[in-house]
C-alpha cells in the first residue's frame, strides 16, 4: 500500500500499464483477461481506437470552458442520450453518486411543487447508489452506511422486487414523492427483479403522482442486452441516471428526465463545475457511436445468453452453488458461502472478476469481446469455482 493514499481500498497486488480490447498488460508484461472491465466502465474494452481519436483530438483543441458558457458537444450528447432513452433533458456532471444526488434533488423540487414538506423516497434493501451523504442515505446496505451516521433523513427501504410494499408505502404516506430502484441491483448480487415488477411500480408512481427513479448507471448503454435495462419491459421511467460505460473511463455522469421532472431544475437550482466539459462530451459522443454502429446492445444480448447457458452448464448441478444468474454481459454465481478468495484464485489464472455481496462472483466483461474469450472466462471461473468449493484453494 502506498503511505500517500488514504487507506479507501483493499487493492489487488497487481498494477496495469496498458491494456488492448479485453486484455490488460501488468508492469511485468503478462497479460490478464478482463472480466469487470473497471466495475462495467469500460464497455469497449481498453484502448479502443475510435475513443483514442476522439480524446486525442478534443485534447488538442478544447477541454474545458465550465458551464458558464454553451458547450455545443454537451448539447449533442444531450440529444443523443435523450433519443435513446424517451426522455426530454440531461443534466451532465462527473460520476453516478452525482447523477443520483441530481436525481434526489429533482425528487425534492417535485416534492416543493406538491406542497410537501418532509418528501420520502422509497429505495430497496440491498440497493447501491453511491457514497455522498444522501446516495449513501438511499443505499439499502447497513455495511457501507456504517460510521457515517446520521444519514440524511427522507428514504424508506422497502423489500427488493417488491412491488406490493412499494404499494403500501405509497397508500400509507402521502409524503412518498419518488421510487427510486436498480433495475437489476448490480452490487447487491445481480439481483434480477421478477418480471412485471418495473412494470407494477410504474403504474403505481403513476397512480400516486411519485417520480419513478431508475438508476441505470451499472445497467445501462447495452450491458444487459437492451441500452437501458428498464427497455426490457418497455418501462418509462421520470428520472434515469447513468454513468460507467458512458465515457468508458473518462468520468462523466448523466440525469435524465422527461415531463415534469425535466423542467424542475432551473438556473442556480444545481450545476457542476466540470459537468459535460467538451473532453468528456466528445468521449462519450465515441462511446455511443461505436455502440449504435455495432449494435453492442444485440450483440450483449447473444454472447450473454451463451455465457450464461456455459456457466449453467458448468456449475448448475455443483454442490455449493445456489444459481447461476444473468442478464446480457451481467452475470453472477452466487455460492453458499464467503468466496473473496475466488478474486485471487482467478488473478493467478490472469483473468480479472469480482466478488460481490460477499458470495456472489460478478462478471461484467466488456461488449467487444471475442466468442473465444467469453470462452476462456466461461472456462476459467467454471474451474476456480469447483476447485474452491473442493476445498483446494
Amino acid at each position: 500500500m502506498c503511505d500517500f493514499l488514504m487507506a479507501s481500498y483493499k487493492q489487488l497486488p497487481v498494477a496495469f500499464e496498458s491494456g488492448a480490447g479485453a486484455w490488460l498488460t501488468d508492469q511485468g508484461g503478462a497479460r490478464y483477461l478482463d472480466a469487470v472491465s473497471g466495475i462495467a466502465v469500460c464497455g469497449l474494452g481498453h484502448a479502443h481506437p475510435a475513443l483514442k481519436q476522439a480524446i486525442s483530438s478534443q485534447a488538442g483543441q478544447l477541454l474545458h470552458t465550465s458551464n458558464l458558457y454553451r458547450i455545443p458537444l454537451q448539447e449533442q450528447l444531450a440529444a443523443r442520450l435523450v433519443a435513446l432513452a424517451g426522455m426530454d433533458r440531461a443534466f451532465f456532471c462527473n460520476s453516478g453518486a452525482e447523477a443520483n444526488e441530481a436525481a434526489i434533488k429533482i425528487a425534492r423540487l417535485h416534492a416543493r411543487n406538491k406542497n410537501v414538506r418532509e418528501p420520502v423516497i422509497i429505495v430497496a434493501e440491498g440497493s447501491f447508489h453511491g457514497r455522498t451523504l444522501a446516495t449513501l442515505s438511499a443505499t439499502g446496505n447497513a455495511k457501507i452506511q456504517a460510521g457515517f451516521e446520521p444519514l440524511v433523513p427522507g428514504f424508506l427501504q422497502v423489500p427488493y422486487n417488491n412491488t406490493a410494499a412499494i404499494g403500501e408505502a405509497l397508500v400509507n404516506s402521502r409524503d412518498v414523492v419518488a421510487v427510486m430502484l436498480e433495475p437489476i441491483q448490480g452490487e447487491g448480487g445481480i439481483i434480477i427483479p421478477d418480471e412485471g415488477y418495473l412494470g407494477g411500480v410504474r403504474q403505481l408512481c403513476t397512480a400516486h403522482g411519485a417520480l419513478l427513479i431508475l438508476d441505470e448507471i451499472q445497467t445501462g448503454l447495452c450491458r444487459t442486452g437492451r441500452w437501458f435495462a428498464c427497455q426490457h419491459e418497455g418501462v418509462s421511467p421520470d428520472v434515469m441516471t447513468l454513468a460507467k460505460a458512458l465515457g468508458n473511463g473518462v468520468p462523466i455522469g448523466a440525469c435524465l428526465a422527461r415531463g415534469e421532472a425535466a423542467g424542475l431544475i432551473q438556473p442556480g437550482s444545481h450545476g457542476s463545475t466540470f459537468g459535460g466539459n467538451p473532453l468528456a462530451s466528445r468521449a462519450a459522443l465515441a462511446v455511443l457511436e461505436v455502440m449504435e454502429a455495432q449494435h453492442l446492445d444485440k450483440r450483449a444480448e447473444q454472447l450473454g445468453r451463451s455465457m450464461l447457458e456455459g456457466f449453467q452448464a458448468g456449475l448448475g448441478d455443483v454442490a455449493g452453488v445456489v444459481s447461476v444468474r444473468g442478464r446480457g454481459l451481467m452475470l453472477g454465481i452466487q455460492l453458499d458461502r464467503d468466496c473473496g478468495d475466488l478474486v485471487n484464485m482467478a488473478l493467478a489464472e490472469r483473468v480479472l472478476i469480482n466478488v460481490t455481496a460477499d458470495r456472489v462472483v460478478r462478471l461484467l466483461p466488456p461488449l467487444i469481446i471475442s466468442d473465444d474469450e467469453a470462452g476462456q472466462i466461461v472456462a476459467t471461473v467454471c474451474r476456480i469455482v469447483r476447485k474452491f468449493l473442493q476445498g483446494d484453494s
